[in-house]
């Protein structure tokens, strides 16, 4: 058996800094250059992902802000349903009253100051339905309800109701001449229009005719 062959095992290993350079550096760039790959392969993924959640966020942030908006104009139409109701609520009993207010001046305008004056039991019962009538009026005030302005004023059609027009060349035509019937609001609420008397023939305030047909 020859020297080289009587070598043991060990004799055989080559040392490491026996190894030539370029054959290690050839090395450990083959074993590197799978994980540069993966991190190249991994790149594209997260950019898509965060593209994704941005948009995602976007959507949230979106529905969010609609929610609140809606959210916040329910309380405000709740807020204006409640406090109209509040502020209307008496509208069915002023309603009544204001047809009690009829009844007095009616019975105020069946006996004139002049024949009450001749009878003391008459006088004194006119006094009465007078005191009675400005007492209503006192209380209709505190309450927000007032008498629609109408005598000397230009016809309104949602103020007043024209009942007939009365020839008057002396009073601009549309002018209410005459009131049948008081209107009243409850607050800025019209519970009943003025029921008039408009006066025609006259010359015509402003551009355009009145309608008292409305």
């Amino acid at each position: 058996m020859s020297e080289t062959e009587k070598k043991s095992p060990e004799e055989n290993v080559v040392a490491e800094d026996q190894i030539p350079d370029d054959l290690v550096a050839e090395e450990a760039s083959e074993v590197e250059a799978p994980e540069e790959v993966v991190a190249e392969d991994e790149t594209p993924s997260d950019a898509v992902r965060v593209a994704e959640l941005d948009a995602q966020n976007a959507q949230l942030t979106d529905k969010l802000l609609r929610t609140m908006a809606e959210m916040e104009n329910l309380r405000n139409r709740t807020r204006r349903e409640r406090e109209d109701t509040v502020k209307y609520a008496p509208q069915k009993l002023v309603t009544d009253l204001i047809g009690v207010m009829d009844n007095l001046q009616r019975a105020l305008s069946s006996v004139s100051e002049e024949i009450a004056a001749g009878h003391d039991d008459l006088k004194n019962l006119r006094d009465g339905i007078e005191m009675t009538n400005r007492e209503m009026l006192k209380v209709f005030a505190r309450h927000n309800i007032t008498e629609v302005e109408a005598l000397g004023k230009k016809m309104d059609p949602h103020s007043h109701e024209a009942l007939f027009e009365i020839p008057d060349p002396s009073q601009p035509e549309g002018t209410i001449i005459q009131v049948i019937q008081p209107g009243f609001r409850l607050h800025d609420r019209l519970l009943r229009p003025a029921r008039v008397g408009v006066a025609k023939g006259g010359p015509v305030s402003g551009s355009e005719k009145v309608d008292t047909t409305a």
